[in-house]
């Protein structure tokens, strides 16, 4: 008995050291990623506005990649800041940019801002914040959003009800440049809806 209660104590000892080590490692595989200029920056996917999957991977290395987080579809901000990406895509694009956007939206609600805003990007689907995460960018919970027309009121379904979507999560905004050589070129984690397209051509010029 003493030698079966001893072998008992042994094994419940080296499974806590597991789950303890476990544990330590799920703490590391959690910290918060500082992603500095001059990195490369990690190999990203979602799922774009249209439903189609998109990888980092057939795009880094052909153009100048601009990724933009924020917060979310709808709102006055990023209103904003997406006419101010869509209104300078000519200049970006002879700059050799393509622009992405990214948020906790789902991919029907980006298709519905893309069309109502008449938007000329990629904006990509996080609901999860997985891609925001692998950026450091800061994610909250998400929320209920009501979609908006191009002078802001509110959109009807066919019933007269308001189109409403729900937010998986809500990301910080920050934009970053990834240049050809799948390095992180640039960095604001203060930005400026209404002046991120403009900061953005003036960095890249």
């Amino acid at each position: 008995m003493r030698t079966l209660t001893a072998t008992v104590l042994a094994a419940c000892a080296a499974a806590l050291m597991l789950l303890g080590n476990g544990g330590r490692r799920r703490a590391a595989d959690d910290k918060p990623v500082d992603l500095e200029v001059g990195t490369a920056a990690p190999a990203f996917a979602g799922t774009d506005d249209a439903g189609k999957p998109w990888k980092s991977a057939d795009h880094v290395g052909k153009k100048v990649i601009v990724l933009y987080f924020y917060p979310g579809d709808f709102t006055p901000g990023c209103t904003a800041q997406a006419r101010s990406f869509r209104d300078s895509m000519n200049k970006l694009t002879e700059q050799g940019v393509e622009v992405v956007g990214v948020s906790g939206d789902s991919t029907a609600s980006h298709g519905l801002f893309k069309k109502v805003q008449e938007l000329n990007f990629t904006l990509l689907a996080d609901d999860e914040g997985s891609l925001a995460k692998k950026f450091g960018v800061p994610v909250s919970k998400g929320a209920e959003v009501k979609a908006r027309d191009a002078q802001g009121k509110l959109m009807k379904d066919a019933t007269g009800k308001d189109i409403v979507f729900t937010r998986g999560v809500t990301a910080a905004r920050w934009t970053f440049i990834i240049g050809k050589d799948g390095k992180v070129v640039y960095k604001n984690t203060k930005v400026n809806p209404a002046l991120d397209s403009k900061e953005v051509a003036a960095f890249i010029a």
